[in-house]
């Protein structure tokens, strides 16, 4: 694990296996992804942006699993899962899509499928 990925956990680290989950099946279904730790994000690359994973608090605190990592994917359309926490237009023909996971469960086929759709999307771009 990159010392930038933990460090990014630092203050959250009962989160870190939820990351490890997601980072395992990123890396193992995807070719020729960079990730990419930040301050408030790891940026998920290929030639161009196409995800992160962040603790975004895109459903409310209630309602929020402890512990928690939000995944934020950008499509061409929007997904109209309720999976989805929310959804934006950013600009004409690309959708954010936020989804918190709470599990290492959630980290399905189904999320696994928008993560290469995004994937494919951001690669595509000129």
């Amino acid at each position: 694990m990159d010392q930038n990925v933990l460090f990014f956990f630092n203050e959250h680290p009962e989160a870190l296996p939820l990351y490890e989950a997601f980072e395992k099946r990123l890396l193992a279904e995807l070719e020729g992804v960079v990730i990419q730790p930040q301050k408030s994000q790891i940026t998920l690359k290929n030639r161009r942006v196409f995800g992160a994973v962040s603790f975004l608090p895109a459903r409310r605190a209630k309602a929020r699993p402890d512990p928690y990592i939000t995944i934020t994917l950008g499509l061409n359309r929007r997904e109209g899962s309720p999976r989805v926490d929310q959804t934006s237009e950013p600009y004409p023909g690309r959708w954010t899509h936020h989804l918190v996971i709470g599990a290492a469960e959630e980290i399905d086929d189904e999320l696994m499928a928008w993560v290469r759709e995004a994937f494919a999307f951001a690669a595509a771009k000129r």
